[in-house]
């Protein structure tokens, strides 16, 4: 006999099994969102313990998906990279026009660049690391923005701690994991760094602006003769950042102060130094002033 032409799926019982099952995977997860969303109200420190707990374990997973990552990126690259090569020429030809233009201006900063060298000699020097490692992850679309360190207590590691690369300023430990950490990144909207620019001393704010770039903030009201090139260090006020890091170049001017880019990208470093934090700002070594700002500022 031939089946019905307009059979009922319904009847199926492995379907019903199926929509039962999609039914209960629903509600047991719509019950444990609950759940996480009142231990972080209620219980911040167990839900930080609970989040810890969930990075340590997934942390195995992020070192062995980094290079099959970057390998597939590389590949993606050279295609993207091909196929776009006509528009590529044409960009290229308007980046060297620009080029050409800059390098006028790069003759004018050739003392500031001068004084960078000796910072970065500087921090060094005075710079005590507690462990070299690297970044399994960070966050680039949300509007906070952090990190995973491959390190922890079995590193050393402590909550405060400076991260940074060669390049600059990175962030600081948030959290602290057995073997992995959290790193609150200097792009993060929450995350105030005071600094100074390296040309005169200026005393500033970098604020995080959650889009991958900082907010730079005069301290003294008033001052906003920020100018496209001028780059940031940290000062060492308040402590935690050892003073004289490299943290951010000017790339636009705004009325009440500018937008800066960092000069360490996370996703682009391939090691990161953990500092101990600073403590004694009588330590700090200034550079002396350049020529013509001793009279000025006399």
């Amino acid at each position: 006999m031939a089946p019905p032409r307009h059979r009922r799926p319904g009847y199926s019982r492995k379907a019903q099994i199926g929509l039962f099952a999609s039914y209960v995977i629903a509600v047991v997860g719509a019950v444990l969102a609950l759940l996480l969303v009142l231990l972080s109200r209620f219980d911040p420190s167990g839900f930080r313990a609970l989040r810890q707990g969930a990075a340590e374990i997934f942390a195995p997973v992020a070192r062995g998906g980094e290079n099959v990552t970057g390998s597939v990126g590389s590949i993606d690259d050279t295609a993207a990279a091909y196929l776009r090569a006509g528009s590529q020429n044409k960009a290229l030809r308007k980046e060297l026009a620009a080029a050409r233009r800059e390098l006028l201006e790069a003759r004018a900063i050739r003392e500031e660049n001068r004084q960078l060298k000796a910072l970065l000699n500087l921090a060094k020097d005075n710079v005590e690391t507690v462990a070299v490692t690297r970044l399994l992850g960070s966050t680039g679309s949300s509007a906070r923005r952090y990190a995973t360190l491959d390190a922890g207590r079995n590193r050393g590691i402590a909550i405060g701690m400076p991260i940074r690369a060669d390049e600059g300023l990175i962030g600081r430990v948030l959290d602290v994991g057995p073997t992995v950490s959290r790193v609150l990144l200097l792009t993060d909207a929450e995350n105030v760094v005071p600094v100074r620019r390296s040309r005169d001393g200026l005393p500033a704010l970098a604020i995080g602006r959650g889009d991958g770039n900082v907010d730079i903030r005069a301290l003294n009201t008033g001052v906003s003769d920020f100018t496209r090139g001028d780059i940031f260090v940290t000062s060492g006020t308040g402590g935690l950042y050892q003073p004289n890091t490299p943290v951010a170049i000017v790339v636009a001017k705004q009325s009440d102060g500018a937008v800066a880019r960092p000069l360490a990208h996370p996703a682009r470093v391939s090691a990161v130094m953990v500092e101990r934090a600073f403590r004694d700002s009588a330590d700090v070594k200034a550079l002396p002033p350049a020529e013509g700002e001793r009279d000025g500022d006399e």
